[in-house]
């Protein structure tokens, strides 16, 4: 019983340690000094940045619960917002029609644990953050194509 809660300790250790790892390093000063070179004024910028929060759906690949890039930017908005007005979030784990029914709930809840944990690594408040999966079971789109199957796998930020 020990062994096993010190594995999963462990191995919750060497996640967010690449996590942490494969986050950027650009600084908040980076982004004041681009708006400078480029000429962007401060509204331009936060238009910008509320465009991104908008965005309330990230989508992983086939089978896996790693963030890519372009996710890791629309979780950063969202965490620089939660953590500038903090709110209650459930984060809900999907997945296509694939797999077993066991497989795809514990894919899901992966994939929302995958954003949670970024999250919190981000600053946010881990008491705001709710994990659900509801695997193949709420599809986004009906249907067994490849374009369904992209749009099914996801997390919807609610």
């Amino acid at each position: 019983m020990i062994t096993k809660a010190l594995k999963q300790g462990l191995g919750l250790v060497c996640v967010l340690a690449v996590l942490s790892g494969c986050s950027s390093s650009s600084t908040q000063d980076d982004a004041v000094n681009s708006d400078v070179t480029t000429g962007t004024s401060e509204a331009e910028t936060v238009n910008t940045v509320a465009a991104v929060e908008l965005q309330s759906v990230v989508y992983f690949e086939y089978d896996k619960s790693m963030l890519a890039g372009e996710t890791r930017a629309v979780l950063i908005a969202h965490a620089e917002a939660l953590i500038a007005s903090p709110r209650s979030v459930r984060l809900e784990g999907h997945a296509d029609e694939r797999g077993t029914r066991e497989y795809n709930m514990a894919l899901g809840e992966r994939r929302a644990n995958a954003v949670r944990d970024f999250l919190v690594l981000q600053g946010v408040d881990s008491s705001l953050l709710e994990s659900i999966s509801y695997g193949e079971e709420r599809p986004a789109i009906m249907g067994s194509s490849e374009n369904a199957y992209e749009q099914n796998r996801r997390v919807e930020i609610k």
